[in-house]
């Protein structure tokens, strides 16, 4: 577990507080608040962010996949990987994966009780470690559905491939990969950006061509790679939404 201080914007935290939450510190909320500021974008690719990965996930337990792992869960919220998976199937599991404090407690709660949801306290770049983890519930022989959210402009290009590719090479064939990421360029995200990396991490600007990179050999389901706005499971094209400054761009693909 990270060590805690409350004086100290976390990612989590102030993606709570963007996203609307109440579990969060007065150092994440005077952050999010000079963001939010800066850059107002933010706070609609959040919440697009939140409604594509219902979208992503009820299409993924649409396919039969009955097992989750969300890497870098973040603060619990609803619409859930949870909810989603289980509104398609009843019997779905999810292991949660994060490793502020503040975030384990939250889920330490209520799920915890549950049987079929998995809590883990670990660093999403200990890959080995989280899946050893994960395969303690969950049948990893059989395939799942893995999600990295909004997480990847935490990571240089070549650590974000080697993420994806890390956990993806542990998945059974037939797997699902969901990925989003903050997709922004031109001079007033730059100074996001970088106001983001002096707080509670670096924050990466990515292409759209990166973030293609980022699935490898996986395969690209349909839509492919589009704004988290338009994408819908199975759409051979989706509309092309009004240009903004800022999207979250997303993708889906399978594991071979």
């Amino acid at each position: 577990m990270a060590d805690f201080d409350p004086k100290k914007p976390s990612i989590a935290r102030v993606y709570d507080y963007v996203l609307g939450g109440k579990d969060n510190f007065a150092a994440d909320r005077e952050l999010a608040e000079q963001l939010i500021a800066l850059f107002p974008p933010i706070v609609t690719t959040a919440k697009e962010n939140k409604e594509f990965l219902d979208r992503a996930v009820t299409a993924v337990a649409g396919r039969g996949i009955r097992q989750f792992i969300d890497v870098g869960c973040g603060m619990p919220t609803l619409p859930s990987t949870y909810s989603s998976a289980r509104a398609v199937e009843p019997e779905a599991r999810v292991a949660y994966i994060d490793n502020d404090p503040i975030v384990i407690s939250h889920l330490s709660g209520p799920l915890s009780a549950d049987p079929m949801v998995t809590i883990i306290d670990g660093d999403a770049r200990q890959v080995d470690t989280i899946i050893e983890a994960a395969s303690a519930d969950l049948d990893l022989s059989q395939p799942a559905g893995l999600i990295i959210a909004a997480m990847l402009h935490f990571f240089d290009l070549s650590a974000g491939r080697d993420l994806v590719a890390g956990y993806a090479a542990r998945l059974a064939p037939g797997s699902l990969v969901i990925l989003s990421m903050l997709l922004a360029n031109g001079g007033v995200a730059d100074e996001f950006f970088g106001r983001y990396s002096q707080g509670p991490a670096r924050l990466y600007q990515h292409s759209a061509d990166d973030f293609a990179s980022f699935f490898g050999d996986l395969e690209l389901i349909p839509p492919g790679i589009a704004d988290a706005r338009t994408w819908r499971a199975e759409w051979s094209t989706v509309p092309v939404p009004e240009r903004r400054d800022a999207e979250m761009i997303v993708g889906v693909a399978r594991v071979p």
